[in-house]
Protein backbone atom coordinates (compact mmCIF):
# COMPACT_ATOMS: atom_id res chain seq x y z
CA UNK A 1 0.00 0.00 0.00
CA UNK A 2 1.54 3.30 -1.09
CA UNK A 3 1.59 6.48 1.01
CA UNK A 4 -1.50 8.08 -0.56
CA UNK A 5 -3.49 4.86 -0.18
CA UNK A 6 -2.48 4.67 3.47
CA UNK A 7 -3.67 8.23 4.11
CA UNK A 8 -7.01 7.48 2.44
CA UNK A 9 -7.41 4.22 4.36
CA UNK A 10 -6.66 5.89 7.69
CA UNK A 11 -8.97 8.83 6.89
CA UNK A 12 -11.88 6.51 6.10
CA UNK A 13 -11.32 4.44 9.26
CA UNK A 14 -10.46 7.17 11.74
CA UNK A 15 -12.83 5.82 14.38
CA UNK A 16 -11.09 2.43 14.40
CA UNK A 17 -7.59 3.91 14.48
CA UNK A 18 -8.44 6.44 17.19
CA UNK A 19 -9.99 3.81 19.45
CA UNK A 20 -6.79 1.78 19.03
CA UNK A 21 -4.64 4.82 19.84
CA UNK A 22 -6.68 5.70 22.93
CA UNK A 23 -6.64 2.11 24.21
CA UNK A 24 -2.91 1.73 23.51
CA UNK A 25 -1.54 5.10 24.65
CA UNK A 26 -4.01 6.35 27.28
CA UNK A 27 -3.28 9.95 28.26
CA UNK A 28 -0.59 10.15 25.59
CA UNK A 29 -3.46 10.10 23.09
CA UNK A 30 -4.02 13.78 23.84
CA UNK A 31 -0.41 14.49 22.93
CA UNK A 32 -0.78 12.59 19.65
CA UNK A 33 -3.96 14.49 18.77
CA UNK A 34 -2.27 17.77 19.71
CA UNK A 35 0.64 17.00 17.37
CA UNK A 36 -1.67 16.09 14.47
CA UNK A 37 -3.70 19.32 14.70
CA UNK A 38 -0.58 21.39 15.34
CA UNK A 39 1.17 19.88 12.31
CA UNK A 40 -1.87 20.16 10.03
CA UNK A 41 -2.25 23.86 10.79
CA UNK A 42 1.38 24.74 11.44
CA UNK A 43 3.11 23.53 8.29
CA UNK A 44 2.05 23.62 4.66
CA UNK A 45 3.93 20.39 3.84
CA UNK A 46 1.53 18.16 5.81
CA UNK A 47 -1.71 19.99 5.03
CA UNK A 48 -3.10 16.63 3.83
CA UNK A 49 -3.52 15.40 7.43
CA UNK A 50 -7.15 14.91 8.54
CA UNK A 51 -8.68 17.95 10.21
CA UNK A 52 -12.49 18.27 10.25
CA UNK A 53 -13.09 14.52 10.05
CA UNK A 54 -10.59 13.90 12.86
CA UNK A 55 -12.30 16.45 15.11
CA UNK A 56 -15.72 14.94 14.41
CA UNK A 57 -14.52 11.45 15.33
CA UNK A 58 -12.78 12.79 18.45
CA UNK A 59 -16.08 14.35 19.51
CA UNK A 60 -17.93 11.08 18.93
CA UNK A 61 -15.37 9.14 20.99
CA UNK A 62 -15.58 11.73 23.75
CA UNK A 63 -19.33 11.11 23.99
CA UNK A 64 -18.52 7.45 24.67
CA UNK A 65 -16.10 8.46 27.44
CA UNK A 66 -12.99 7.42 25.52
CA UNK A 67 -11.78 11.02 25.84
CA UNK A 68 -12.65 14.02 28.00
CA UNK A 69 -14.47 16.44 25.71
CA UNK A 70 -13.60 19.58 27.71
CA UNK A 71 -9.91 18.70 27.82
CA UNK A 72 -9.98 17.76 24.13
CA UNK A 73 -11.43 21.14 23.15
CA UNK A 74 -8.93 23.01 25.32
CA UNK A 75 -5.79 21.18 24.16
CA UNK A 76 -6.76 21.04 20.47
CA UNK A 77 -7.75 24.73 20.46
CA UNK A 78 -4.29 25.51 21.80
CA UNK A 79 -2.74 23.26 19.13
CA UNK A 80 -4.69 25.04 16.37
CA UNK A 81 -3.74 28.50 17.64
CA UNK A 82 -0.11 27.55 18.11
CA UNK A 83 0.00 25.91 14.67
CA UNK A 84 -1.32 29.00 12.89
CA UNK A 85 1.09 31.17 14.86
CA UNK A 86 4.05 29.09 13.72
CA UNK A 87 2.76 29.13 10.14
CA UNK A 88 2.39 32.92 10.22
CA UNK A 89 6.00 33.40 11.28
CA UNK A 90 7.25 30.89 8.71
CA UNK A 91 5.40 32.84 6.05
CA UNK A 92 6.79 36.11 7.33
CA UNK A 93 10.43 35.00 7.19
CA UNK A 94 10.65 32.60 4.27
CA UNK A 95 7.35 33.13 2.42
CA UNK A 96 8.58 35.66 -0.17
CA UNK A 97 11.29 33.23 -1.32
CA UNK A 98 8.85 30.32 -1.61
CA UNK A 99 6.34 32.51 -3.44
CA UNK A 100 8.74 32.72 -6.38
CA UNK A 101 9.46 28.98 -6.52
CA UNK A 102 7.73 26.40 -8.66
CA UNK A 103 6.00 23.27 -7.36
CA UNK A 104 8.01 20.59 -5.56
CA UNK A 105 7.18 17.30 -3.89
CA UNK A 106 6.56 19.12 -0.62
CA UNK A 107 5.03 22.32 -1.92
CA UNK A 108 2.17 23.25 -4.23
CA UNK A 109 2.27 26.77 -5.58
CA UNK A 110 -1.30 26.34 -6.81
CA UNK A 111 -2.54 25.92 -3.25
CA UNK A 112 -0.51 28.94 -2.19
CA UNK A 113 -2.07 31.07 -4.92
CA UNK A 114 -5.56 29.85 -3.99
CA UNK A 115 -4.95 30.89 -0.40
CA UNK A 116 -3.52 34.21 -1.59
CA UNK A 117 -6.65 34.90 -3.69
CA UNK A 118 -8.83 33.91 -0.73
CA UNK A 119 -6.88 36.30 1.49
CA UNK A 120 -7.14 39.12 -1.07
CA UNK A 121 -10.93 38.68 -1.16
CA UNK A 122 -11.73 38.27 2.52
CA UNK A 123 -8.82 40.00 4.24
CA UNK A 124 -8.27 39.22 7.91
CA UNK A 125 -11.50 37.19 8.02
CA UNK A 126 -9.61 34.58 5.98
CA UNK A 127 -7.91 33.42 9.19
CA UNK A 128 -11.34 32.46 10.56
CA UNK A 129 -13.05 31.24 7.39
CA UNK A 130 -10.08 29.15 6.25
CA UNK A 131 -10.29 27.05 9.41
CA UNK A 132 -13.19 25.22 7.79
CA UNK A 133 -11.54 24.63 4.39
CA UNK A 134 -8.86 21.91 4.05
CA UNK A 135 -5.56 22.95 2.41
CA UNK A 136 -6.54 26.64 2.55
CA UNK A 137 -6.53 26.19 6.33
CA UNK A 138 -2.81 25.46 6.28
CA UNK A 139 -1.87 28.09 3.70
CA UNK A 140 -3.94 31.03 5.05
CA UNK A 141 -1.72 31.93 8.03
CA UNK A 142 1.33 31.44 5.83
CA UNK A 143 -0.06 33.98 3.35
CA UNK A 144 -0.99 36.33 6.21
CA UNK A 145 2.66 36.27 7.27
CA UNK A 146 3.78 37.06 3.72
CA UNK A 147 1.28 39.89 3.53
CA UNK A 148 2.66 41.36 6.73
CA UNK A 149 -0.66 41.40 8.57
CA UNK A 150 0.11 42.99 11.97
CA UNK A 151 0.72 40.14 14.40
CA UNK A 152 -1.66 41.48 17.06
CA UNK A 153 -4.47 41.61 14.53
CA UNK A 154 -3.60 38.15 13.24
CA UNK A 155 -3.49 36.73 16.75
CA UNK A 156 -6.98 37.94 17.64
CA UNK A 157 -8.47 36.32 14.50
CA UNK A 158 -6.30 33.25 15.06
CA UNK A 159 -7.55 32.71 18.62
CA UNK A 160 -11.20 33.27 17.73
CA UNK A 161 -11.02 31.09 14.62
CA UNK A 162 -9.09 28.30 16.32
CA UNK A 163 -11.42 28.03 19.30
CA UNK A 164 -14.52 28.29 17.06
CA UNK A 165 -13.29 25.58 14.67
CA UNK A 166 -12.32 23.07 17.35
CA UNK A 167 -15.34 23.69 19.58
CA UNK A 168 -17.89 23.55 16.76
CA UNK A 169 -16.66 20.40 14.98
CA UNK A 170 -15.88 18.46 18.18
CA UNK A 171 -19.29 19.41 19.60
CA UNK A 172 -21.09 18.25 16.45
CA UNK A 173 -19.28 14.91 16.70
CA UNK A 174 -20.09 14.72 20.43
CA UNK A 175 -23.80 15.32 19.84
CA UNK A 176 -24.40 13.36 16.66
CA UNK A 177 -21.47 10.98 16.13
CA UNK A 178 -23.05 8.06 17.97
CA UNK A 179 -26.49 8.15 16.40
CA UNK A 180 -26.93 4.58 15.05
CA UNK A 181 -27.38 5.51 11.38
CA UNK A 182 -24.27 7.73 11.52
CA UNK A 183 -22.23 5.28 13.57
CA UNK A 184 -23.04 2.41 11.18
CA UNK A 185 -22.01 4.45 8.14
CA UNK A 186 -18.92 6.21 9.47
CA UNK A 187 -16.85 5.81 6.31
CA UNK A 188 -19.57 7.41 4.19
CA UNK A 189 -19.85 10.22 6.72
CA UNK A 190 -16.11 10.88 6.58
CA UNK A 191 -16.30 11.11 2.79
CA UNK A 192 -19.28 13.48 3.12
CA UNK A 193 -17.37 15.72 5.56
CA UNK A 194 -14.37 15.84 3.24
CA UNK A 195 -16.55 16.65 0.21
CA UNK A 196 -18.43 19.40 2.06
CA UNK A 197 -15.12 20.83 3.30
CA UNK A 198 -13.55 21.07 -0.15
CA UNK A 199 -16.76 22.04 -1.96
CA UNK A 200 -16.01 25.80 -1.89
CA UNK A 201 -12.66 25.19 -3.61
CA UNK A 202 -14.21 22.86 -6.20
CA UNK A 203 -16.99 25.31 -7.00
CA UNK A 204 -14.52 28.15 -7.34
CA UNK A 205 -12.35 26.08 -9.70
CA UNK A 206 -15.36 25.09 -11.83
CA UNK A 207 -16.52 28.71 -11.99
CA UNK A 208 -13.04 29.83 -13.00
CA UNK A 209 -12.89 27.29 -15.82
CA UNK A 210 -16.41 28.19 -16.95
CA UNK A 211 -15.47 31.86 -17.22
CA UNK A 212 -12.25 30.97 -19.01
CA UNK A 213 -13.89 28.90 -21.76
CA UNK A 214 -17.10 30.87 -22.01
Amino acid sequence: MDFISQIIHISLNLDTYLVYIVNSFGLWSYVILFLVIFSETGTIVVSFLPGDSLLFVVGALSAKSHLNVVFVIMILSFAAILGDTLNYHIGKFIGPKIFNKQNSKLFSKKHLMEAHDFYEKYGARTIILARFIPIIRAFAPFVAGIGSMPYKKFLSYNIFGGVLWITLIVSIGYLFGNIPIIKDNFSFLIVFIIVISVLPILLKELLRKYRKYR
